[in-house]
C-alpha cells in the first residue's frame, strides 16, 4: 500500500512541472508536496506503521522523491527567473535608431568669456589674478588714489554712498591696487589684474549701466616704461580682436597716473576709413591708462624714486559689445533666454 502511494506520487512528479507557467504556480506545487500537509511531507508520517525492516528502504524511497521533486522544482525556478529576466531586458531594450532626447546645456556669458580670455593672456605674461570687496572704504576707492575731497568722482551722483562718506560701493576696481601695494610694504614689484563688479549712479540707457564689469591692472617695479605698457596693451588688443588691429595711445588726465592716455584701437569695421561705429575718427577707445602718479606710489608705502610702474583699465561690457556686434549694454543683464547665450557659444574667442 505505501509503495503504491510512493509509485504514485512519482507519476504525478513526472508531468507536474510541464505546465507551470509562472513562480506563484511554482510556490504553490511545492506546498501541494512539500508544505507541512504535502503529499510527500505526508508519507514520512506513515513510517511509525510499517515493520522495522522496512522502514529505511521506505525512508529511502520518500528522500529519492524529495531529491526529484527538489530537483524539477530548482531548475524550472531557475528557468523562470531567467525568462523574467529577459521580459524585463526587452520591454527596457534601447532602440539607437531613434532621435536622442536633447539635453539643454549652458554657454559662457559673453563678459566671463572676456575675463578668461583677458586672465589666460596676462596671467601668461606673469600676472596674478586678485580680488577685493565691492564695499569700500573711501580711502581705498578714493583718497589715496590721488582723489580729494570735493573732486567731482567724488559726488553723491556718480557715487553709492552707504554709511555717510566712509563707506561705499566700489566706483572702479583700483582699490584692489591700493591694497595690494600697501599689503607689499613698498618693498616689492607687483604685477596683477583685478577684475569684479563695479558701482556708479548712471542712468540705465543702451550704453550706460549703474552696475558694470571692470578688469585693471597694474605692475610695479623699476624702470618701467610708458613702451611696456603699450606692449602689453597691444598683445590684449590683437588677442581680442585680431593680429590685424592696429594700436595707438592719445594724451588724457586720471589722477591716479601721470602721464595718462586713452588707449585705443583701429576700427574693425570700416578699418580706418570712418564709420558711424568709430564715429568718422578711423579709431574706436577701448580704455584707460597711464604710469602710476608718484603721488599714488608715495601714499601707498613706494618710494616714486626706486619705483614706478603703469596701471590700466577696461569696461568689460564695452570690450564685449565690440568684440560680438552688440549695440546695447542691457543685453547682458536683462535678457535671461538660454539661445541667447548659445549664439556665442559658436563664436571663437
Amino acid at each position: 500500500m505505501n509503495n503504491d502511494k510512493i509509485e504514485s506520487i512519482k507519476k504525478e512528479l513526472n508531468g507536474i512541472f510541464k505546465n507551470i507557467k509562472d513562480e506563484i504556480e511554482l510556490e504553490n506545487i511545492k506546498n501541494e508536496y512539500l508544505g507541512k500537509n504535502g503529499k510527500i511531507t505526508s508519507l514520512s508520517q506513515l513510517i511509525r506503521e510499517i515493520p522495522n525492516e522496512e522502514k529505511k528502504n521506505f525512508g529511502m524511497q520518500i528522500n529519492e522523491l524529495k531529491n526529484i521533486f527538489n530537483e524539477e522544482y530548482n531548475n524550472l525556478k531557475n528557468k523562470l527567473e531567467e525568462m523574467k529576466i529577459l521580459a524585463k531586458l526587452n520591454e527596457e531594450a534601447i532602440d539607437v535608431t531613434l532621435p536622442s532626447t536633447k539635453i539643454p546645456s549652458g554657454a559662457a556669458h559673453p563678459i566671463e568669456r572676456i575675463i578668461e580670455s583677458l586672465e589666460s593672456l596676462l596671467m601668461s605674461m606673469g600676472y596674478d589674478v586678485v580680488e577685493g570687496p565691492e564695499i569700500e572704504k573711501d580711502l581705498y576707492n578714493f583718497e589715496l588714489l590721488n582723489l580729494p575731497k570735493g573732486h567731482p568722482a567724488r559726488d553723491a551722483q556718480d557715487t553709492f554712498y552707504i554709511k555717510g562718506e566712509e563707506y561705499l560701493l566700489r566706483s572702479q576696481t583700483s582699490p584692489v591696487q591700493v591694497r595690494e601695494m600697501l599689503a607689499h610694504e613698498g618693498h616689492e614689484p607687483i604685477r596683477i589684474i583685478c577684475p569684479g563688479k563695479t558701482y556708479r549712479r548712471d542712468e540705465d540707457d543702451a550704453t550706460h549701466s549703474h552696475e558694470f564689469t571692470q578688469m585693471e591692472g597694474l605692475l610695479i617695479d623699476k624702470n618701467i616704461t610708458l613702451g611696456d605698457l603699450k606692449g602689453t596693451f597691444e598683445s590684449i588688443a590683437k588677442m581680442l580682436f585680431g593680429n590685424t588691429r592696429e594700436t595707438r595711445f592719445r594724451p588724457s588726465f586720471y589722477p591716479f597716473t601721470e602721464p595718462s592716455v586713452e588707449m585705443d584701437i583701429s576700427c574693425f569695421n570700416c578699418h580706418g576709413k570712418g564709420c558711424n561705429i568709430c564715429k568718422g575718427t578711423g579709431w574706436i577707445t577701448v580704455g584707460g591708462a597711464g604710469m602710476v602718479n608718484p603721488i599714488v606710489l608715495k601714499n601707498c608705502g613706494y618710494d616714486p624714486k626706486e619705483w614706478n610702474g603703469f596701471a590700466f583699465g577696461f569696461g568689460l561690457e564695452r570690450l564685449a559689445m565690440l568684440k560680438y556686434g552688440i549695440n546695447d549694454i542691457r543685453v547682458f543683464y536683462i535678457n535671461h533666454d538660454m539661445r541667447t547665450l548659445e549664439q556665442f557659444d559658436r563664436r571663437e574667442y
